[in-house]
């Protein structure tokens, strides 16, 4: 019985240690600074947020600077206070002009630089989040934002790799928002609508000949009223009959 359960044992130390190596070598490589959500529609608004972890274990992360995509330029770019950080907002012109709510902008956001207070930072172990606020969302089918990390030892994070379909994730990956087509009206949205139109007209023809049933009934039943007065009427006018 020892000698069968020697090889067991051996076979699953072995799958666990290469368990613990494989998990060791994903972990760092999966802390890259990212953008969530990470999809959103084409045309419309939202509020994403910039994560960045801190991968360094002596320094603090102190600034980060998000590069906006050139060929896919944003009308309205907003950014939420962080407390303990400040940002600079870049601006550049955009030919042609980007259309929002029937005005011709020709500027756009090009960079935001967030920066930490002195003594401040992403401390090591630590993420920080930065809230954005943009639209309407271009016509396209990503926005690659691509990413500077400095820390305070100087050394800085370049997440600027653009990921290539069908292959593995590169080492420093950018941030990708992956925008899908807004859904175009169909009929099928107005026919509820015209559902709840035909049953008001069901209900309205519905009510209309209640009506004309109780209007009906109603002039029967004075007709007969009538005419059981009218015999009532000459009973009392013909003689008695003699014997």
């Amino acid at each position: 019985m020892i000698r069968l359960r020697r090889p067991a044992t051996i076979a699953a130390l072995t799958l666990t240690a290469v368990a613990t190596a494989v998990l060791g070598l994903a972990g760092p490589a999966s802390a890259h600074v990212t953008i969530n959500p990470a999809e959103a529609k084409q045309g419309g608004y939202g509020r994403f947020a910039f994560r960045v972890p801190n991968e360094s274990d002596t320094a603090s992360t102190v600034k980060v600077e998000v590069n906006l995509p050139e060929n896919a330029p944003v009308g309205s770019v907003s950014t939420m206070p962080v407390a303990g950080w400040t940002v600079a907002v870049e601006k550049r012109k955009v030919d042609p002009p980007i259309e929002v709510h029937g005005s011709q902008l020709t500027e756009a956001v090009s960079k935001l630089t967030f920066t930490a207070a002195p003594n401040g930072g992403v401390k090591p172990g630590e993420f920080q989040e930065f809230p954005v606020s943009m639209g309407p969302l271009p016509q396209a089918d990503t926005m690659v934002f691509k990413v500077l990390q400095t820390y305070s030892d100087g050394n800085v994070s370049r997440w600027i790799e653009e990921p290539t379909p069908g292959a593995e994730e590169p080492e420093n990956p950018a941030p990708v928002l992956k925008l899908a087509a807004a859904a175009p009206a169909s009929a099928g949205a107005s026919a509820p609508a015209a559902a709840a139109a035909d049953d008001d007209d069901d209900d309205d023809a519905g009510s209309g000949a209640a009506v004309a049933l109780g209007v009906a009934g109603l002039v029967v039943g004075l007709g007969g009223l009538a005419l059981g007065g009218l015999a009532f009427a000459r009973t009392r006018r013909e003689p008695a009959a003699k014997s």
